[in-house]
Parts: C-alpha cells; sequence; structure tokens
C-alpha cells in the first residue's frame, strides 16, 4: 500500500510543474486524495463491503468533486489533474500511467449489466471534457482531444479528436514516454477550411489567367 502511495505522489511530480513540495501535494492536490480514497474503497468492495465502499466513494466525492465508483480497477501512476467532475464509472478498467483531466467521464451507454464501461490501458492521456462512453478499449498510448466523444474502440498510438471521436492520427510508433501536450492536437475542421481555401485561390488564379488570355484574343481580333 506505501509503496503506491509513494507512486501516487511521485507522478505528481512528474507530471504537475506547478507542484512545489510534499506538503503541498499532500494536502493541496484533490486528485491525490480521491485516488487514495478509491484504493480503500476498492479493498472493501473486493471484500464484497458494497455499502461500506459506497460510502467511502460518497464521501470523497463530496470532499474532491471526484467520483470514481468502488468497483473500479486503476493501476499504478495514475493522475488526475485539477479534477473537478471526473466521473469513473463501476467497471472501468485503467492501465498504468494514465492521466486524465477534469470534467472526463469514462461512462457506460445503457442499462446492460457485466463490463459496461471503457478499459482504458497504459500511458494514455484524456484531455479536459473527454466522454469515453461504452464497453471498449481506448490502446496504449493513446491521446484523447479536450471536450471529444469516443464511442469506438480506439487502436494504439492514435490521437482522437471531436464528435463524436474521429482518429485523425495513427503513427503506428511506441511512445516511450508519457505526452501530456494536449494543446498540441490536430483540428480536422480547420484543415478542411484551410484546404477549401487553397483551393480557391488556385480556382481564381486559373480564372484570371483565362480571362487574360480572353482580353488578347479579343485585341487581336480587333486589330484584324
Amino acid at each position: 500500500m506505501f509503496r503506491t502511495l509513494r507512486r501516487d505522489v511521485q507522478v505528481v511530480f512528474e507530471r504537475d510543474p506547478a507542484a512545489k513540495n510534499l506538503l503541498e501535494v499532500l494536502l493541496c492536490y484533490p486528485g491525490l486524495h480521491a485516488i487514495c480514497m478509491h484504493r480503500i474503497a476498492h479493498t472493501f468492495y473486493r471484500w464484497r463491503c458494497f455499502t461500506l465502499a459506497r460510502l467511502i466513494s460518497h464521501l470523497s466525492r463530496f470532499l474532491t468533486g471526484i467520483e470514481i465508483h468502488p468497483g473500479a480497477r486503476i493501476g499504478e501512476g495514475f493522475f488526475i489533474d485539477h479534477g473537478l467532475g471526473v466521473v469513473i464509472g463501476e467497471t472501468a478498467e485503467i492501465g498504468k500511467n494514465v492521466t486524465i483531466y477534469q470534467g472526463v467521464t469514462l461512462g457506460g451507454t445503457g442499462k446492460e449489466k457485466g463490463k459496461r464501461h471503457p478499459t482504458i490501458r497504459d500511458n494514455v492521456v484524456i484531455s479536459a471534457g473527454a466522454k469515453i462512453l461504452g464497453s471498449f478499449e481506448v490502446g496504449e498510448n493513446s491521446k484523447i482531444g479536450a471536450g471529444s466523444v469516443v464511442l469506438k474502440p480506439v487502436p494504439p498510438n492514435c490521437t482522437v479528436v471531436g464528435v463524436p471521436g474521429k482518429i485523425v492520427r495513427r503513427d503506428g510508433q511506441r511512445v516511450d514516454t508519457i505526452d501530456l501536450r494536449h494543446d498540441e492536437l490536430p483540428d480536422p475542421v480547420a484543415e478542411a477550411l484551410s484546404a477549401m481555401q487553397a483551393r480557391i485561390i488556385e480556382l481564381e488564379a486559373k480564372l484570371a489567367r483565362l480571362e487574360e488570355r480572353q482580353v488578347g484574343g479579343d485585341k487581336n481580333l480587333g486589330g484584324l
């Protein structure tokens, strides 16, 4: 337990440049508090003390603004930055070294029993406000853009943006370190508008050349 707690504290310093010292992290990081309380609640959940587990989870939500169902399985190195409004469902599974930001939901899509929440593999970054809904996997080293709504499986090493979420980058190369630059995601709408603008400029140039030729031809006919 203490080794896991040490790792949970360590990842705060690794991924948040605002963290100044150990006392600040222990006292002022609701994401860390939520994770610690979840690990306690999850232990009682595995012991089938469901009411006590839910009570601890409920208290954690009240104190931190982060709701993690005690049945969710979370690996080492999990980091919640800011965290307000984060919701993680009962059958969600989160791998190692995953980072999520405020407003993220790992939810289900119905009242079906059994596995109904997503599985997040290692080294995934989920940006602010993203919603991942359903029982499917998000592959390792992938990034989910801010505000995206993901409803289908995501292969490893992908970047997903939009509503509904679309894969806009898949390089097939494994990422050795966790990339937290979730502000540098491609914008497919802006790229499409830029392509249209470039095409319009090209067509206008062609039209101008045709008009010049037409004017030149009219002059030659006038000279005759």
